[in-house]
């Protein structure tokens, strides 16, 4: 998803629909466990699913759904950027984001208004607008989640799944009028800049690097002080210094 927006800018706009992956959570998850690591092992991206095997694990996504519709209310920035800490928070620092007080902490530490996040959350225009979204996604016939819907002023919607990989979202995104940005890649302090934190493969995706270049770029930073690597499981997420 970062590198749509680098080389495609405004070119590309991104809607988020909350599909509600579990609503509820019951019993024995380490199959979930299983999961996470395969996919951890085919994307590159750093997890820690040791959650799913204590009593920290969340029991439900729908409430970060719920939040994440809270947190647009505020912008769509804002709301990518809290999107993006829920993420973290649960599946590399084993966070149990389903409750309001853990949302609202989460909310606050990623810049968000958390007063006015708070009266949100707690709105039933906000449990509407999540009802809507999982309405939309039972009509689109929609089971496994994530899934990529894209369209253009004119011609048929395109549909790719997230295992697709990037060629065949660029290829979608081509498919329906989106045209590439002028210009070389970002460098990877000016993505780092642009997206707050990313894994080593997202850095690579985004500058157009080869994996072991960006790895090298990275290290050499962090050896300057310039960016710092935080460690998890299955790898590192990156940031400026």
């Amino acid at each position: 998803m970062r590198r749509l927006q680098t080389e495609f800018g405004a070119e590309v706009q991104i809607t988020y629909v909350m599909g509600g992956l579990a609503r509820q959570y019951e019993g024995d998850q380490s199959r979930l466990l299983r999961d996470w690591l395969d996919k951890a092992s085919e994307s590159g991206m750093p997890v820690d699913p040791r959650a799913w095997n204590t009593p920290s694990a969340i029991g439900s996504t729908f409430p970060a759904c719920m939040a994440f519709k809270a947190a647009e209310e505020q912008g769509s920035e804002t709301a990518e950027r809290y999107l993006r800490a829920l993420r973290e928070g649960i599946m590399c620092r084993r966070r149990k984001l389903d409750g309001a007080a853990a949302l609202i902490d989460a909310a606050r530490g990623a810049g968000v208004d958390a007063e006015r996040f708070r009266i949100d959350l707690e709105s039933n225009a906000i449990v509407e607008a999540f009802g809507a979204d999982l309405q939309d996604t039972r009509e689109r016939g929609i089971e496994a989640l994530p899934v990529l819907l894209f369209s253009g002023a004119d011609g048929p919607e395109e549909r790719c799944d997230a295992g697709d990989g990037y060629d065949a979202w660029r290829r979608a995104a081509l498919a329906c009028g989106a045209q590439p940005a002028e210009g070389p890649p970002p460098t990877v302090e000016e993505a780092l800049r642009r997206f707050g934190s990313l894994a080593s493969v997202e850095v690579a995706a985004v500058c157009d690097l080869p994996g072991p270049r960006a790895q090298a770029d990275l290290w050499r930073l962090a050896a300057e002080w310039q960016v710092r690597p935080e460690r998890f499981l299955t790898g590192e997420l990156w940031a400026l210094a």
